[in-house]
């Protein structure tokens, strides 16, 4: 799936999507004024070489700012829709049940913004092994080469649509 000048869409879920408008919103808003704050408050402290706080807040507006920007352009990309079919096939928003290398493993086929603050795995359809699994499925044996070399073997056990 890609949008028409080809960047790559991201799919999520309404509810990731909600979630994400609502970071950016605390971030571009109220967010970038408590660290301008901190900055202010940091500065008037003194000597800026030796300030630790102005340091701080500096490197933590840096993040912040990074963070509005893949915010926006992920946004911008993103494809908000339903889980999808539970058809056992592997695409965007499914998780995967799956035998890699020997070992078995669960892992979330698509954006790490969907996941949220799980732990679960995450492979996107850009990742050799997510090139390799995308539209497979279950019961399928695929390798695939990682980036070491090494030539990876793959069998998907099962695949069903990923809920939060």
């Amino acid at each position: 799936m890609t949008t028409t000048n080809s960047e790559p869409v991201v799919w999520l879920t309404q509810e990731a999507f909600d979630r994400l408008n609502a970071e950016l919103d605390h971030l571009s808003g109220e967010g970038r004024s408590e660290i301008v704050d901190r900055i202010e408050q940091a500065r008037s402290e003194g000597d800026l070489k030796e300030n630790g706080g102005y340091h701080a807040a500096k490197e933590e507006q840096g993040k912040a700012e990074a963070r509005i920007t893949y915010l926006k352009d992920l946004l911008r990309r993103a494809h908000v829709g339903e889980s999808p079919a539970d058809d056992g096939i592997v695409e965007p928003g499914m998780l995967v049940q799956a035998v890699i290398a020997g070992d078995p493993t669960t892992f979330l086929f698509g954006s790490r913004e969907v996941a949220g603050d799980s732990d679960l795995e995450v492979y996107s359809e850009k990742s050799p092994i997510g090139s390799a699994v995308h539209g497979k499925k279950a019961g399928d044996k695929i390798s695939y080469t990682a980036p070491n070399g090494r030539e990876i073997i793959v069998e998907i056990v099962s695949c069903k649509p990923y809920a939060a």
